[in-house]
């Protein structure tokens, strides 16, 4: 992808536990084009949020990038030291977490804090500031915006705030808004509005948008592409049309059989069966393998490569390599 904005190439993210050091997040690569929207998907644990963590530098206490690079423009950001990465950070690029509540200031006013913002990132009066405050959100679909402007974050409802939220961040103009579980904790008809305020905006903007969830239904609403993460790495990237209609790792496949049908109403979930890998004792060979119903004696022995199935379609998997060689 030769035009893209972000370039994420083999990267790694380790944590130490009890003196042993894990990779949490092990040989990740993706790229990410202005105006495109890429999930990353899989269930806690999988590394997606470390990944998004990892490219503004704001890894927890214990947890460091221990190799790979992360280009966003000319910068890599997974050397850039201190005073680079918050030159980037809201102007090139921005987040928004999954709890409004905790990410912002209880003691501010919505106004004063989107207001900020906009102050940081430019040369404008305090009036301006304002109305720029109050114009950003009223794009963000809160329907009174002078109100507000002079509320505290508790005043407002759990989707006002995540609009809140979002109005803020982008006060600051950034070119990559990387949005982590933005719709957890929303019900399906808040969630749903969430989804359609921000693919509009990432078009309207030509934003480019990294959307970290463990929910396939949102997923397939907002990104053109998604990657599949499983103990911290992509068993599975291609466009979310190809991966959903042509699911290649056998983990994909089962998320999606996870998935309720709405059209036959009232009806038994399947469950992925064992349970998320031990990261401290992960198998030879495929992470996946014990909890693979399609799994291989190779599958337990050595770690399967990544194969092409498409055009820009991969997959990690000893039965999709099989496959492959049929044909």
């Amino acid at each position: 992808m030769s035009d893209a904005l972000l370039e994420v190439r083999d990267l790694r993210v380790c944590v130490v536990r009890e003196g042993v050091e894990l990779a949490i997040v092990d040989g990740v690569s993706f790229e990410l084009a202005r105006g495109e929207t890429l999930a990353l998907v899989g269930e806690s644990g999988s590394g997606k949020t470390m990944t998004a963590l990892a490219i503004l530098g704001l890894l927890p206490s214990g947890v460091r990038s221990a190799g790979g690079a992360i280009r966003f423009g000319e910068l890599d950001l997974a050397r850039a030291n201190e005073d680079e990465l918050r030159a980037v950070r809201g102007g090139g690029v921005a987040m928004v977490f999954q709890d409004a509540l905790s990410a912002l200031n209880p003691v501010l006013t919505i106004g004063e804090q989107v207001i900020e913002v906009v102050r940081l990132h430019a040369r404008v009066s305090g009036a301006q500031a304002r109305a720029r405050a109050r114009e950003l959100l009223a794009q963000c679909g809160l329907p009174e915006p002078d109100t507000a402007l002079a509320a505290f974050p508790h005043q407002l409802s759990g989707g006002m705030r995540q609009r809140a939220q979002l109005a803020m961040v982008l006060g600051g103009a950034p070119q990559l808004l990387i949005a982590d579980e933005p719709t957890s904790a929303l019900d399906a008809s808040l969630a749903r509005d969430m989804l359609a305020l921000l693919k509009r905006l990432s078009v309207e903007r030509e934003l480019a948008l990294l959307f970290v969830s463990h929910d396939f239904g949102a997923v397939e609403r907002i990104a053109e592409r998604v990657a599949v993460m499983y103990a911290g790495r992509i068993v599975e990237m291609g466009t979310t049309l190809e991966v959903f209609n042509n699911p290649s790792h056998p983990y994909t496949r089962a998320l999606l059989r996870c998935l309720p049908d709405v059209g036959l109403g009232r009806q038994q979930l399947v469950e992925i069966g064992g349970q998320p890998p031990d990261l401290s004792r992960l198998p030879a060979g495929c992470p996946f393998a014990p909890r693979c119903l399609e799994r291989q004696s190779i599958c337990e022995e050595q770690s399967p490569p990544t194969v092409s199935v498409g055009d820009g379609h991969l997959a990690e998997c000893w039965a999709t390599k099989d496959a492959v060689g049929r044909r």
